[in-house]
């Protein structure tokens, strides 16, 4: 037995490694000098990881599924299984620093961000930001921290978590997060991730970005916004301090006033200039189907001659990306319900996500350079699809260095030549068709709604 235990230990059972190794170093999975972690176990700390790692872009998502991959690790070695308990996996899962995840997250997110860069605009870094929601289990740590909107009753809403994330509009990659409760805002968020930029860089976000103070100190950074124009009207032609061309109009902004309720400080607010310079773009859409008919660009490339009204109406429509990378995240691996119950596994889970959907991105890139095609084409489901039936493969024990390397050719032969294809001009109306289960709304505490079925149960059989 103790023979079988050291081959368990020595081995990593997912072979994931082989596919992420190059981006997530071994050093950074070595044992802790610490508790935990420190010895050799069948959970160690690379084991633990890989596992947690494997369970995200898993289907079902669930502990006991991963057990279940250590037992046929170990029966394909010819080892006892170890217990069906998912007890020794919850315990070492919690021993995983949220440190040490994030430094993996910053590893990976950097060598993701380090790729050549083809920028949508004069070869300049592109930088989109959105929020979102996610929701996890009602337990009463988690409603303590992200605590449930008020007009739903107890015990029948959910936590729910606020996530600003900053994307990479080339690669699809999450540079940096932030997560809050129903009372943060995405600016407040956004403006933790400041340090993600760099001088040259252009921030593309939406209306819920449109803010004097962000503009002007992303602009102080050498950051250049392009945004729609929200909470000020449109400024006329006449009212123009230059014009460009029809709907292209250089204008002055003027400095708000001071709030008591602003996120940031009366010091803050007077070292801002009196005006700041930027230039109004209307944008007309003619693609049917579109709800929106015209709105207004905002940003402070004032240059109309190196920077045309047109690219920067093209470059705008790109925005709309960031809502296909989260619904990659959410949707196809599953971050839009989170099944851990405290909060410290719950910031871990999520980090989790990031990390494994910034390992399937370099994946398809890599796909991508080898095989001559373009990265944007490329289907995140597809990629992540391939990578969940290749995997067992790539853990079989009888298998060569050369076998396995024809194996990951494949799977990159498989990512690249799953294509999105092209529809620009799609047209996909937000209509359900497949109707919900007619079950009755849980409208109270479940326990309660239990005492009130079981009593009219009873009330009608007396009758």
């Amino acid at each position: 037995m103790r023979r079988e235990l050291d081959v368990l230990r020595q081995k990593s059972f997912s072979q994931l490694a082989e596919c992420f190794g190059k981006f997530i170093p071994e050093k950074m999975l070595e044992p802790s000098r610490k508790k935990s972690h420190s010895r050799r176990r069948i959970f160690s700390k690379a084991n633990t990881f890989w596992a947690f790692f494997s369970q995200v872009i898993d289907a079902d998502g669930g502990c006991r599924e991963v057990v279940r991959r250590i037992q046929a690790y170990a029966s394909m070695n010819g080892l006892k299984l170890p217990a069906s308990s998912t007890s020794a996996y919850c315990q070492a899962r919690k021993k995983l620093r949220h440190s040490e995840l994030m430094s993996i997250f910053k590893h990976i997110s950097k060598r993701l961000d380090n790729v050549p860069e083809r920028g949508f605009l004069k070869g300049r870094r592109v930088i989109v930001a959105d929020g979102t929601g996610i929701s996890m289990p009602d337990t009463p740590e988690n409603q303590k921290e992200w605590p449930q909107q008020r007009q739903q009753k107890e015990g029948c809403g959910f936590p729910t978590a606020r996530i600003c994330a900053c994307f990479s509009l080339v690669t699809g990659g999450v540079l940096s997060f932030e997560v809050g409760n129903k009372k943060s805002a995405e600016l407040p968020l956004f403006r933790k991730q400041w340090d993600t930029f760099e001088q040259g860089d252009i921030f593309l976000g939406d209306k819920g970005f449109c803010s004097y103070y962000d503009l002007v100190n992303l602009k102080k950074r050498g950051v250049d916004s392009v945004i729609t124009l929200a909470r000020r009207a449109p400024i006329n032609a006449s009212a123009a301090h230059d014009v460009f061309g029809e709907n292209d109009l250089l204008v002055s902004w003027k400095k708000p006033y001071w709030n008591k309720k602003a996120a940031y400080s009366k010091e803050e607010w007077e070292k801002l200039p009196a005006v700041l310079r930027v230039r109004q773009i209307q944008v007309k859409v003619t693609v049917p189907g579109f709800r929106t008919k015209s709105f207004h660009i905002i940003t402070t490339l004032t240059d109309a001659e190196e920077y045309s009204a047109t690219e920067l109406a093209d470059l705008y429509l790109q925005r709309w990306n960031v809502e296909l990378f989260f619904r990659d995240i959410k949707t196809t691996m599953g971050m839009d319900v989170l099944k851990c119950k405290t909060p410290e596994m719950v910031h871990k889970e999520i980090v989790m996500h990031f990390i494994a959907y910034n390992g399937i991105r370099m994946l398809m890139y890599e796909a991508a350079e080898e095989r001559g095609v373009d990265v944007s084409r490329l289907s995140f489901k597809g990629s992540l699809q391939a990578l969940r039936q290749w995997e067992p493969h790539l853990n079989q024990v009888k298998i060569s260095k050369r076998e396995r390397f024809r194996i990951l050719s494949a799977l990159y032969d498989a990512i690249s030549e799953n294509e999105v294809p092209l529809r620009p001009r799609r047209q996909e109306p937000r209509c359900v068709k497949r109707r919900p289960k007619p079950y009755q709304l849980l409208t109270t505490a479940r326990h309660l709604m239990k005492e009130t079925f079981h009593r009219s149960k009873y009330r009608a059989k007396q009758a």
